[in-house]
């Protein structure tokens, strides 16, 4: 069974271009354009991991972490932000947020892949 990623971002072509990298690596992916969308699906589909954006309308991504972390059903969920807010400050509040990991725009899909394969729970061994 495939792993389930939440792609949150309001830019549509980039959310395009993530969803391919990361149907490439063998994820699903559901799609939010904004954190409101975001936690509409999150009401319907359990994601393995969350990548966020930071700059949205309506919910940011830093904004809607806050949330997560705060509520006990999300609080474990791996979440990745992305953005290209570089500066250390920027990356610093997105860790005090709840983030997981913090990836600065432009990302290659290896560096994608990789980061989301690290906060997958490893396979369990068969019986």
């Amino acid at each position: 069974m495939k792993n389930l990623i939440m792609l949150v971002d309001d830019e549509p072509n980039l959310r395009e271009l993530l969803r391919q990298m990361l149907e490439l690596g063998g994820f699903d992916v559901v799609e939010a354009e904004d954190g409101l969308e975001a936690l509409e699906k999150l009401e319907k589909v359990a994601p393995d991991v969350m990548i966020l954006d930071v700059m949205m309308p309506n919910l940011d991504g830093v904004s809607l972490c806050k949330r997560l972390r705060a509520d006990a059903t999300f609080a474990g969920l791996p979440i990745i932000m992305v953005s290209g807010k570089t500066q250390h400050r920027a990356v610093q509040e997105g860790l005090a947020a709840g983030a997981n990991q913090y990836l600065c725009k432009p990302i290659t899909v290896e560096e994608l892949l990789q980061s989301v394969r690290a906060l997958l729970p490893a396979p369990s061994p068969l019986s």
